[in-house]
């Protein structure tokens, strides 16, 4: 078995996206998204230069982890014209890609696809960003030697409507756990979670009886308690593991950047060398100290709120104790932009000044009246 056969098998990606996964918009074919420029030049490749047949290849500028090339494919084979005639090349969802390399190619009339150059950049752009970023942070997660889960929590921070295509974008950088029904939808996977403040808020901040209503309405879920919402993060992660053992698997700190645990307000000698405010590593091996403390070591910690790649890694570097990173807005920054440039016309080299046809032997040839893109 291949490399990238071994990858899609962990993956779970043996086939492709098909482009009855994607819900299209069916205004695409209008032209109601592609920039009017391109309208205006389909509309005289056809009245002038109907016979001519050029290249069109996109790439990016940095190292990152290619996703969006299943839904371009798809978008191809619903809004091209002939789309069983265009000649496709095309890298795969997931594949590790350098500066400029070429990611996909399609030959054929500018007519009958040139117009949606600029949907296809922004499909892969957003995919491939949110890939990316989801793999730096996976990568921070497991740089302390140990494979540890990163939550994708990101259904506040875009449109809702965004959220299927969000998280397989986060699923092919490698987070397996996402917040929303939706972001499972393009991978096959449930959302998952626990409780909100907004829970602990029915119970007037009472952890216990908050988790216990959880536990007997939902006996199946692992129980996980939030215990920041009394900023007391120790005091209630001790009341919840008190009150229920080992069925306690986890509790998730998500204190705001702008408030101090009472924690250190018990233990002022701690404070002076060190930021206090939000979630801090001097409060999570507090927590982790006292909880082990109790004999409560089976007791996860689950960090959450303004964590990004960079904050991952100074945390795995002093062995904080954090067991799963909550990770939303950080990975939603949208920074690995495409270009679709025509560099070939009627075969030959013909393109701006600085752009050229970069072949790429690692891309496969597609063909559009398969089943894999029906």
């Amino acid at each position: 078995m291949s490399e990238k056969e071994i990858y899609q098998k962990l993956q779970g990606r043996i086939k492709r996206l098909t482009n009855k996964t994607f819900k299209f918009d069916e205004r695409i074919g209008d032209g109601w998204f592609s920039a009017v420029y391109f309208l205006k030049t389909r509309e005289i490749a056809e009245k002038y230069k109907p016979d001519n047949e050029i290249l069109m290849q996109f790439f990016q500028k940095k190292n990152a982890v290619l996703c969006g090339t299943d839904e371009v494919l798809a978008l191809l084979k619903t809004f091209a014209k002939n789309p069983g005639e265009l000649e496709v090349h095309s890298l795969e969802d997931g594949d590790r890609i350098e500066p400029f390399e070429t990611v996909m190619t399609i030959k054929g009339p500018y007519q009958h696809f040139g117009y949606l150059e600029g949907v296809i950049d922004g499909i892969l752009a957003r995919r491939t960003s949110v890939a990316t970023n989801v793999y730096e942070v996976v990568k921070a997660a497991q740089s302390g030697g140990i494979d540890k889960p990163v939550i994708f929590m990101g259904d506040r921070d875009d449109h809702y409507t965004q959220q299927s295509g969000d998280g397989y974008s986060a699923y092919i950088g490698g987070s397996k756990a996402q917040a929303t029904h939706a972001m499972n939808e393009w991978w096959g996977k449930k959302g998952m979670g626990t409780m909100p403040h907004a829970m602990i808020q029915l119970f007037k901040g009472d952890i216990v009886e908050a988790c216990r209503a959880y536990h007997e309405t939902f006996p199946e879920d692992d129980l996980m308690a939030l215990v920041d919402y009394n900023n007391d993060v120790i005091t209630d992660s001790l009341r919840a593991a008190r009150e229920f053992g080992d069925t306690l698997k986890g509790v998730r700190v998500d204190t705001s950047n702008t408030l101090v645990d009472k924690y250190f307000t018990r233990n002022p000698d701690l404070l002076g060398t060190f930021d206090p405010r939000g979630v801090n590593p001097k409060l999570l091996f507090g927590l982790r100290e006292a909880l082990d403390r109790e004999g409560y070591n089976h007791v996860k910690i689950v960090a959450s709120g303004g964590f990004d790649a960079e904050r991952i890694s100074r945390y795995e570097e002093i062995k904080a104790p954090v067991d799963i990173y909550g990770v939303g807005s950080s990975l939603l920054k949208l920074n690995v932009p495409f270009t679709g440039d025509n560099v070939l016309l009627n075969g030959e080299h013909e393109a701006k000044l600085g752009r050229k046809y970069r072949s790429n032997s690692r891309m496969e040839r597609i063909d559009l009246n398969e089943n894999s893109v029906n």
